[in-house]
């Protein structure tokens, strides 16, 4: 075996940080649970931006989004903006992504091609061509769709037929397939769902990197949880809905929140004022207005969609260890960003920088080498994670990124580690553009338009019901982390070459 470490990112999609055995009991993840207890639990872990194309591609350039240029959804990552991927390969890695990508959007233009737009996501002769390059993965099987979703196909879909499932149409909607809309039970087999392909090709290119005796970059990335909330018997139902607790929001929470938070209670709320660039909708300005059995049902099978993602994760793991490359390997579990079932009055996601959607699960284990068996409360950003991987490899850190190595933070609990993050969060051009400082104690958000922000004590208000921005004892502090933002800002500025003469 090369004596480079092996390196296997697995994401889930959209996951509550919480969602784990290891904090939750009411959870059933016995895989995810013993890679805790192998390695390190990071609980004070932050995606750079609440939604999945930013984050994603932060995690792959590392770079924050105002940087590498996925601003939003609906962008895309440009395909010059150096990678993770592309430096590892450069140094033998086999580098391949099987799962979600989404660094593109569902549409294309003359100047910004798509190769995850249509008509291209739905041509079969495309697909059984293309496995790659793509930033910087040597090797890709893609498909595009959450659940039952109407974008499946693509490497998936051609996983389908080879395993039997010729008329895998009849499990998703048009207008890649025929069926209807469901609630909660998707009536396809287990076998033929995507964690189970997902599974299978990594384990594949785990072996393909064996036989061909280099190291290998690997990214599992799981669509489970990500709503629509479907999946199939019996995960559909391992939690009894009646027996779990939603959220709920605490009367006049948001009176003194900006706007928009208000406006989700509201039966009919009115985003107008906040729609630029051709009327695209603002990804969580609709009503949030759930009733409590709705969202318990809901979270009940958001559940076992995470208990079903773990069941895979694990198959993924035991092939690892059964292979001979564990002790070799640096295993990264994460998720791009967080989920609302409730908390605050809110669902799913949105332009709200509560720690329900911007704290992520992090679980890292490297067999003598990071911690077993313990939990880190130092912060962690997403966006660190090349910079992290470069230096496992023994890699330098290239100067075009913003990240900074968490590898010596990883591996000594005594190391220093971050004093702040940012998330950043640029959802429309100017109307909803906000940027949040996280700091052991406080978190402060402050928007581009409108005059108001957020701040909140985290060590006396974990919950985040009192936001302390226009109280008068907390400006203060208020100025010390608008100072501290300024500066982080400026820490985060890429230097792409060294000054090398006065002039």
């Amino acid at each position: 075996m090369p004596d480079q470490p092996n390196i296997l990112l697995i994401t889930s999609d959209q996951q509550h940080w919480s969602t784990l055995g290891a904090v939750n009991p009411t959870l059933w993840t016995p895989s995810l649970d013993r890679l805790a207890a192998e390695g390190t639990l990071h609980t004070r872990a932050y995606c750079p931006n609440p939604t999945c194309t930013p984050s994603r591609a932060s995690m792959i350039t590392g770079l924050w989004p105002s940087r590498h240029g996925a601003w939003s959804l609906g962008t895309k990552l440009p395909e010059d903006v150096p990678t993770v991927g592309a430096r590892l390969q450069e140094a033998g890695y086999r580098t391949s992504l099987i799962g979600k990508a989404h660094f593109q959007p569902l549409a294309a233009t003359p100047g910004h091609p798509s190769i995850e737009a249509y008509p291209t996501l739905h041509d079969d002769t495309f697909w059984r061509g293309f496995h790659g390059p793509f930033y910087g993965f040597e090797h890709v099987e893609l498909t595009r769709n959450h659940t039952d979703e109407g974008h499946a196909g693509q490497h998936y879909g051609q996983w389908l037929e080879a395993r039997g499932c010729a008329d895998w149409r009849r499990y998703f909607r048009p207008p890649a397939g025929t069926k209807d809309d469901s609630v909660h039970r998707w009536a396809i087999p287990e076998k033929y769902h995507y964690n189970a392909w997902i599974a299978e090709r990594t384990a594949a290119g785990m072996d393909r990197a064996r036989v061909e005796g280099r190291p290998f970059f690997l990214w599992a990335s799981f669509f489970d949880p990500h709503p629509p909330y479907l999946a199939p018997e019996p995960w559909d139902t391992l939690y009894d809905w009646r027996r779990l607790q939603a959220p709920e929001i605490d009367p006049g929470e948001h009176d003194v929140n900006p706007r928009h938070h208000r406006l989700t209670q509201e039966e009919a709320p009115d985003f107008s004022a906040w729609e630029e660039q051709g009327g695209h909708r603002v990804l969580g300005f609709h009503s949030h207005r759930r009733d409590r059995e709705r969202r318990q049902r809901d979270m009940a099978v958001y559940y076992g969609m995470v208990s079903l993602l773990d069941k895979y994760v694990g198959r993924i793991l035991h092939h690892l260890e059964v292979s001979g490359l564990a002790d070799n390997t640096l295993v990264v579990f994460t998720s791009d960003h967080g989920h609302l079932f409730g908390q605050h009055g809110l669902v799913a996601k949105g332009p709200f920088h509560y720690e329900d959607l911007l704290r992520v699960p992090l679980i890292t284990r490297f067999p003598g080498r990071i911690p077993a068996r313990r939990r880190d409360p130092r912060l962690q950003t997403l966006v660190d994670l090349p910079a992290t991987f470069l230096a496992c490899a023994g890699l330098e850190v290239p100067a075009t990124m913003s990240a900074r190595s968490q590898w010596a933070t990883w591996a000594d609990p005594e190391a220093p580690g971050r004093d702040c993050v940012l998330v950043e969060n640029r959802h429309q051009p100017t109307t909803v553009h906000l940027n949040t400082l996280v700091t052991a104690r406080y978190k402060l958000t402050v928007y581009r338009q409108g005059g108001v922000g957020e701040l909140f004590d985290l060590q006396e208000d974990p919950g985040e019901r009192r936001n302390l921005w226009a109280e008068p004892a907390a400006q203060e502090v208020k100025r010390q982390l608008l100072e501290r933002m300024v500066r982080a800002e400026m820490e985060n500025q890429p230097l792409p070459m060294p000054r090398v003469s006065i002039a």
